[in-house]
């Protein structure tokens, strides 16, 4: 139950500093591009991060594919140094999740974990499971996120894994932390 609280009050905080990620990610912040991977950086707490958009969506409801209004949708590692957080796994679906819902994060066809939600964005359920994912994503091709709306609809976002290790070691470099082994 208190493992439950925690991880509620700390995707609470994390979720407001995704969403700052996010919104920064419009401005100009831009400092590197690893193949299908971008790499931004913060401040005002800094943050850096390694981050990408799906080169395929899917969304069905019922098994019949639908077409839905979504906004952004992308994937996230992030370091914040404030925190000593090295490597925090994020996703945004681009609209508000089923209340109890997890997003299922698989790579190369394989589960990796299921991210806990809060509003619109997903995250690992520990700094356990973010290595892990980590560590999956550096050996993988491509990951898939398959979330539920509150609507109801089931989607499907495909990620391009290519330059992943390269724009997670520089955003891990200009945050001057290590990244996850």
């Amino acid at each position: 139950m208190m493992r439950k609280f925690a991880a509620m009050m700390l995707g609470v905080a994390l979720g407001m500093a995704g969403a700052s990620a996010l919104e920064a990610q419009e401005s100009t912040n831009r400092v590197a591009t690893e193949k299908a991977w971008a790499v931004f950086v913060g401040s005002n707490p800094t943050e850096c991060w390694a981050t990408t958009t799906p080169e395929k969506q899917v969304n069905t409801r019922g098994g019949r594919p639908v077409s839905v209004r979504r906004g952004k949708t992308a994937l996230f590692v992030t370091f914040r140094p404030s925190s000593g957080s090295a490597g925090e796994v994020s996703f945004t679906g681009g609209y508000p999740y089923a209340d109890g819902a997890t997003v299922r994060l698989e790579v190369d066809g394989e589960k990796v974990a299921d991210l806990f939600t809060k509003g619109e964005w997903a995250w690992a359920p520990s700094p356990e499971d973010d290595r892990k994912i980590i560590a999956a994503f550096k050996r993988g091709v491509k990951a898939v996120a398959i979330g539920t709306s509150k609507r109801g609809t089931r989607t499907e976002d495909t990620f391009s894994l290519l330059g992943f290790t390269a724009a997670l070691n520089e955003a891990a470099r200009r945050c001057g932390m290590k990244p996850p082994a």
